[in-house]
């Protein structure tokens, strides 16, 4: 070899580097999506949970009485459902009180099943026919009470 003449070499790149471990940052990304799927996941379990709650409460009330008492009781119980819409609903009557019940939805308690509410808690005795369809009614619309924002 001559002094004068050089060897020339390909010029040696570094291997890539691996994907695993990931950096510090994705890390960080992983833990704070899995935080807030977590966040996620509890607030709808705790959602679920008190929609359980309030249909269970409202099931519980009429069970064992008489059909008078069970309208009665149902009355009572969308009037502090209410409340939580409007702190004056509880105190409206007649057909205030029903027009407040439809809400934007319809009619279904100033001129469908839910009008027995009006005068059903004073009846001797109130058809079951009658009873059962103003029951689903006020169910319905007290599980939107319960959930309507303050």
């Amino acid at each position: 070899m001559a002094p004068d003449t050089l060897v020339l070499r390909d010029v040696h790149v570094p291997p890539a580097p691996s994907w695993w471990p990931p950096a510090a940052g994705w890390w960080l990304v992983a833990a704070g999506l899995v935080l807030v799927l977590l966040g996620v996941g509890a607030w709808r379990w705790h959602r679920h949970r008190r929609r359980q709650r309030w249909q269970r409460w409202f099931d519980a009330v009429p069970q064992g009485r008489t059909s008078a008492e069970q309208v009665a009781a149902v009355s009572e119980l969308l009037r502090r459902a209410a409340r939580r819409v409007s702190p004056a609903a509880d105190r409206l009557e007649g057909e205030a009180w029903l027009q407040f019940l439809d809400g934007k939805q319809g009619r279904t308690f100033s001129e469908g099943p839910g009008r027995v509410l009006l005068d059903g808690g004073y009846r001797r005795d109130v058809a079951p026919a009658e009873l059962a369809a103003a029951l689903a009614v006020a169910r319905v619309r007290f599980l939107e009470l319960m959930a309507a924002k303050r």
